[in-house]
């Protein structure tokens, strides 16, 4: 599907990349394996997926060149479009001090030109702002972005976990070619907020974290999620802590689901998302090249109206038609 006023066309289903920016900063999950990563991306590719999701500050740049060294083993006519994210700011010396949400032209200029570096490339296909920033107003920067298109520095720009009220200020300076919220069956709201805007203004939405960062894969308990390593980001979240008893329900529905249909509780949560009307693309995230088994049927995956109402009865939202 078509990105906007991009031009860029890109499938149902990107490879995010968040875990294999490795341990030891802030929003980790925890130690990776770069030959697992790159192996993991190349196979990926080999299976049809055509676009990878990635981000500056995933490692604090390691994503990014774990991507690079990726691209590198596969024909330059069969690479993937890649997307990565900008307007975060990391302290070097501090690995796990949060990063500032940085977005200045100065700041962002520097980030793109940093990224060009690390992905080897000459020109960026997507790049996000990755958050709202603290202190400069969305005009502000999405200004800026609109100087990076037309440059020829990027192709397509677009804005991450932004609401409404602020993709329309940035859509009345310059047209937004898509949109990046979280969306999951156990994080929602975008079902009710952001896809309704996107579909009425012609914006692509790639949603991340369909499987609701690893709870809705049908591997999770409670006894697991105490498990946790110390570094992963998780132990933190409100998702696997007071929401868990919840969140754990709709992955037994999504499990009985997949039972049914003979696939995976992983495949199942990701094509929950894609029956949502305005959803472009599910960004899945994979940290060995086992795991795409787990949910790459969700390509062709639809489920029907009752097992839409089955997982609904354990507490996930109904699409709207």
């Amino acid at each position: 599907m078509t990105l906007g006023t991009s031009g860029i066309e890109i499938g149902t289903i990107g490879l995010g990349t968040w875990a294999m920016g490795g341990g030891d900063w802030v929003s980790a999950w925890g130690a990776q394996d770069d030959r697992e990563s790159v192996a993991t991306i190349r196979a990926a590719v080999e299976a049809g997926i055509d676009w990878i999701d990635t981000a500056a500050v995933y490692g604090f740049g390691h994503a990014e060149e774990v991507v690079a060294e990726a691209m590198r083993g596969i024909p330059e006519g069969d690479r993937p479009i890649v997307a990565t994210k900008g307007g975060m700011v990391w302290n070097p010396t501090d690995r796990r001090a949060p990063s500032r949400r940085v977005a200045d032209a100065a700041a962002l200029r520097g980030q793109v030109e940093d990224s060009l570096q690390r992905l080897d490339v000459d020109v960026i296909d997507i790049y996000f702002i990755h958050w709202p920033a603290t202190v400069e107003p969305v005009e502000e920067y999405w200004a800026t972005m609109l100087e990076l298109k037309d440059s020829g520095k990027v192709r397509a720009i677009g804005l991450s976990n932004h609401d409404v009220a602020s993709l329309q200020m940035a859509q009345n300076l310059g047209a937004v070619d898509v949109v990046q919220p979280q969306f999951s069956a156990v994080v929602p709201q975008a079902a009710h907020e952001v896809l309704p805007w996107a579909r009425d203004h012609g914006v692509g939405v790639v949603g991340y974290s369909p499987m609701g960062s690893g709870l809705l894969t049908g591997a999770f308990t409670a006894e697991r999620v105490a498990g946790l390593a110390e570094d992963d980001w998780r132990r933190r979240s409100p998702l696997f802590t007071d929401q868990l008893e919840t969140n754990l329900r709709i992955a037994e529905a999504m499990a009985q689901v997949a039972h049914s249909r003979s696939t995976t509780t992983a495949a199942v949560a990701v094509a929950w998302t894609l029956g949502f009307q305005g959803l472009t693309s599910a960004i899945v995230g994979a940290r060995r090249p086992q795991q795409l088994a787990d949910w790459i049927d969700a390509r062709t995956l639809r489920l029907t109206d009752a097992e839409y109402a089955t997982i609904a009865a354990a507490g996930a939202p109904l699409p709207t038609t």
